[in-house]
C-alpha cells in the first residue's frame, strides 16, 4: 500500500492528538455515567421504606450530575487560550421542549406534577447532553459494559426471587427483581439485549465469548421467567432484527473477525445455556401459585399465548388498559391543543372513565406516547412525536444506506444497535410507562446519544461559559441532594404510618394503651409525611384506609381531605369524606363532599345512597321519604335504598313507604328470604298482611 502523502501527516497527527485529549478530558464522565447504568437498576430497597424508582431516580440525578461535573472541571483545566468543543444536536430539543412546556404549565395545571415532570424531562436531557460528550471521547464500549452488567445484576436477583424464593424485595407483581413489578424488570431488560449482544461481538477472547454468552442466555432467561407480554412480543420482533444488524456489521471497524468455529461455539453456548436455564423449575411458592407454568419457558408460552383469548380483552389486565386508552382518547378530544397539562394525567383520568368507575384505573396510562399527547396536547406532544419518529426512520434509512460500503465504520454498527434497543423500548412503551422509570429512561436517553454521536455539532464553549456551567452543576446537584433527600424522608415517614397501622390490624386484641401509642406514632408519621409532600395520593390513601380500619375516623378524614385537595375528581375520595363526616356528625362539611360527588356521579346509585343517608342525618325525614318514594315510582330498586326505606318507615311509622320497599325487596331479591322473614316479623302485627300482598302499582 503506498505511503499517506506527506502533507497529510500533520492533519493526521493533530486529529490523533485531539481524540486522545478528548479521551482523557471525559474519562471520569464516561465512568459515572458507565457505574450509574450499571448499578441504578441492580440496586433496590429491602423491605418497604422506600419505592423502588424513587431510589433510582436519585441515583440516576447523583450520577448525571456528576458526570457534568467532571466534565466542566475537567474543560476549565484545559491550557488558556483553548477552545473546548461541546456537541450539540438537534435531539436535544426533545426533552427541552417537554421540559419547557412541563415548567409553563405549572402556571395553569398541576403545580407540583408539571413541576416534578420538569425536574425529570432536565435530568433526562443533562443525560442526553452528557453521554454525547462521552461518546466523542471514545468511550461508547464503556457505557455498553455498564449497560450489560445492569442487565446481569437485575437478572440476577429475578433469578433468586423465581428459583430460590428470595423475599428481600418487596413485590407487587413477582419476580419484579428489584422493579417490584415484573412488567418494569421486563421493559428495562428487553432494551438492554441490542447493546449486550453488541459487547458479545465485541470480545476477542473464546472464553471471554463463552461467558458473555452464558450471562446473555442468563437475562433472556430472566425475561422469560417474567412472562411480560408486551416484552416477550418486543423480544420476539428486536431477537431477529438484531441478529441481521450483527450478521450485517460483523466487518465493522474495531469488531473482531468470528470464523465459522467461533459463530458455532458462541452460539451452542448461548442456545444450550438458555434452554438448560429455561427448564429449570421453580420451587417458590409465590410463582407456583399465579398458576403460569412452573418453569420461564412454561410462563412465557402461557403469557404469551395468552393474548389471543377472547377474556383478558373483557376480564384481564387487557381491559383495564383498554379503558384508559380510551379515556385518555377523550381527554385529548376534550384539550387538543394544550393537553392537560404535564403530569396531569392522574389528576384528571376519574373525569373520562366513565360514570361507573369509582377510582382512577391507574396512575399511568400505559402507553407513553398516547399520555404524552393526552397532557402535553397536539402542537406540543404530537409535534415533538411525529420530529423523534421521523429522525428515528431517517436514521434507519441512513445506516441501512451505509451498509453498501465495503467496511462500515464501527460508529454506524453501534448506532443499528441503539435503533434496535429503541425499537423494543417503543413497543414495549404501547402497553406500559418504560419513560417515567429512571432505568429504561436512561436507556432510552442513552440510545439517541449513539445515534447523534453519528453526525453531532460542536459549539465552542469560553472559559466564563464553563465556569457558569460548573456553578449550574453544583446548585442542581445540591438542589437534587435536597430534593431526593426530602422524597426519601416523605416517603418513609408515609410508609411507617401504614405499617404502624397494619400492627394494629393484625392484633385486635392488642391493650388499649399499646392502640392508643400506635395510634399516635401513625399519626405523626402520616403527618410528617404529608407536610412533606401533600400530593402522594398512592400512599396517603393507603394511610387513610389503615385509620379507618382502626377506628381512628378523624385521622382517616384528614387524610382524605389532603387527597381530595390533590386530586378533586375521585369520586371514591368525595364518598368517603361524605361517610367519615356523617360519622363524626359533620354535616356540614358532609353536605360539601356531597355536592362534589353529585358533580362527578350525579346519577348513581352510590351517590343517591348517601344523599338519602344525610338527609336523614340532618333531619329531613319526610324529604328523604318523597325522595325515596320517587325513585321506587321511578323504577329504582337499589339495594342500599330500599334498606333505608323499611328502616326509614319502621322508625317514623310509615306504613306505605315499609310497604313499598318490603315489597321491591322480595320481588327483586327473592335470596334474602331469611332476612326478609325476620323484617317482617319485627314490622307491626296491622302492616304485615299489606306487606304480604303483591302490589301491581309497585313497577320495578
Amino acid at each position: 500500500m503506498p505511503a499517506a502523502p506527506a502533507s497529510n501527516a500533520p492533519e493526521s497527527t493533530a486529529i490523533s492528538a485531539a481524540t486522545a485529549s478528548a479521551h482523557r478530558k471525559t474519562r471520569g464522565a464516561a465512568w459515572a455515567l458507565a457505574l450509574t447504568l450499571a448499578l441504578m437498576p441492580a440496586l433496590g430497597v429491602p423491605g418497604e421504606w422506600v419505592l423502588q424508582d424513587t431510589l433510582k431516580s436519585a441515583l440516576l440525578a447523583r450520577g448525571v450530575v456528576c458526570a457534568l461535573a467532571l466534565l466542566l472541571i475537567r474543560a476549565l483545566q484545559a491550557p488558556r487560550g483553548e477552545s473546548i468543543p461541546w456537541f450539540l444536536h438537534g435531539l436535544l430539543a426533545f426533552p427541552a421542549v417537554l421540559c419547557l412546556y412541563a415548567l409553563g404549565s405549572m402556571a395553569w395545571s398541576h403545580s407540583y406534577l408539571a413541576g416534578a415532570e420538569a425536574a425529570r424531562w432536565c435530568v433526562l436531557g443533562a443525560l442526553l447532553w452528557a453521554t454525547l460528550q462521552v461518546l466523542r471521547g471514545g468511550h461508547a464500549m464503556l457505557l455498553v459494559w455498564g449497560i450489560h452488567a445492569g442487565a446481569v445484576g437485575a437478572a440476577a436477583w429475578g433469578a433468586a426471587q423465581f428459583w430460590g424464593d428470595l423475599s428481600w424485595f418487596p413485590q407487587v407483581a413477582a419476580p419484579a427483581s428489584v422493579f417490584v413489578n415484573r412488567n418494569f424488570f421486563a421493559e428495562y431488560l428487553v432494551c438492554t439485549l441490542p447493546f449486550s449482544a453488541y459487547a458479545l461481538m465485541q470480545l476477542r477472547s473464546p472464553k471471554g465469548r463463552g461467558l458473555m454468552a452464558l450471562s446473555l442466555a442468563w437475562n433472556l432467561a430472566a425475561l422469560l421467567m417474567t412472562g411480560t407480554r408486551s416484552a416477550l412480543i418486543a423480544a420476539a420482533i428486536m431477537v431477529p432484527v438484531t441478529l441481521v444488524v450483527l450478521w450485517r456489521y460483523r466487518r465493522a471497524a474495531d469488531s473482531p473477525s468470528w470464523s465459522q468455529r467461533d459463530l458455532a461455539l458462541t452460539g451452542s453456548v448461548l442456545l444450550l445455556g438458555l434452554a438448560s436455564l429455561a427448564l429449570i423449575p421453580s420451587n417458590s411458592p409465590t410463582i407456583v401459585a399465579q398458576g403460569y407454568g412452573l418453569t420461564p419457558l412454561e410462563r412465557s408460552v402461557y403469557r404469551a399465548g395468552s393474548v389471543a383469548r377472547a377474556e383478558e380483552f373483557t376480564e384481564g389486565s387487557f381491559s383495564a388498559r383498554l379503558l384508559m386508552w380510551r379515556a385518555s382518547i377523550r381527554m385529548l378530544i376534550d384539550q387538543p391543543w394544550t393537553g392537560v397539562g404535564a403530569g396531569a394525567w392522574e389528576v384528571h383520568i376519574p373525569r373520562y372513565q366513565g360514570a361507573q368507575n369509582s377510582v382512577e384505573t391507574d396512575f399511568y396510562a400505559h402507553n407513553e406516547p398516547l399520555q404524552l399527547l393526552a397532557e402535553y396536547g397536539l402542537p406540543v406532544g404530537g409535534g415533538l412525536l411525529a420530529g423523534l419518529l421521523g429522525y428515528l426512520l431517517f436514521s434507519a434509512q441512513t445506516r441501512w444506506q451505509r451498509l453498501a460500503r465495503a467496511q462500515p465504520p464501527a460508529a454506524e454498527a453501534l448506532c443499528a444497535i441503539a435503533l434496535c434497543s429503541l425499537l423494543g423500548l417503543l413497543l414495549v412503551s404501547n402497553a406500559g410507562f418504560p419513560w417515567r422509570l429512571a432505568s429504561t429512561g436512561a436507556l432510552f436517553m442513552v440510545a439517541l446519544a449513539v445515534l447523534a454521536h453519528a453526525d453531532p455539532r460542536p459549539y465552542l464553549a469560553s472559559a466564563g461559559t464553563l465556569r457558569t456551567g460548573l456553578v449550574a452543576t453544583g446548585l442542581a446537584g445540591l438542589v437534587i441532594l435536597v430534593v431526593s433527600g426530602l422524597a426519601f424522608r416523605a416517603e418513609f415517614s408515609i410508609i411507617r404510618s401504614i405499617q404502624t397501622l397494619n400492627l394494629i390490624l393484625k392484633n385486635p386484641t392488642m391493650l388499649p394503651a399499646d392502640w392508643q401509642r400506635l395510634q399516635t406514632e401513625a399519626w405523626d408519621w402520616l403527618k410528617k409525611g404529608v407536610e412533606i409532600h401533600a400530593h402522594y395520593r398512592k400512599l396517603t390513601a393507603q394511610a387513610a384506609d389503615g385509620f379507618a380500619a382502626t377506628g381512628n375516623l378523624q385521622a382517616a378524614l384528614w387524610a382524605q381531605d389532603s387527597i381530595a385537595v390533590s386530586r378533586p375528581y375521585i369520586p371514591d375520595v368525595r364518598a368517603n369524606q361524605v361517610l367519615l363526616n356523617v360519622a363524626l356528625d359533620r354535616n356540614g362539611p358532609a353536605a360539601e363532599a356531597l355536592a362534589a360527588l353529585a358533580a362527578l356521579q350525579p346519577d348513581t346509585p352510590r351517590t343517591r345512597a348517601l344523599d338519602i343517608l344525610l338527609m336523614r342525618r340532618t333531619g329531613q325525614t319526610a324529604e328523604a321519604a318523597h325522595k325515596l318514594r320517587t325513585y321506587f315510582v321511578a323504577g329504582v330498586p337499589q339495594y342500599d335504598l330500599i334498606q333505608m326505606a323499611i328502616a326509614m318507615g319502621l322508625e317514623t311509622g310509615d306504613a306505605t313507604l315499609t310497604t313499598q320497599a318490603y315489597r321491591l325487596w322480595v320481588r327483586h331479591w327473592p335470596q334474602d328470604r331469611q332476612a326478609q322473614a325476620a323484617s317482617l316479623d319485627t314490622a307491626p302485627a296491622a302492616w304485615r298482611d299489606a306487606m304480604r300482598q303483591p302490589d301491581e302499582a309497585v313497577r320495578p
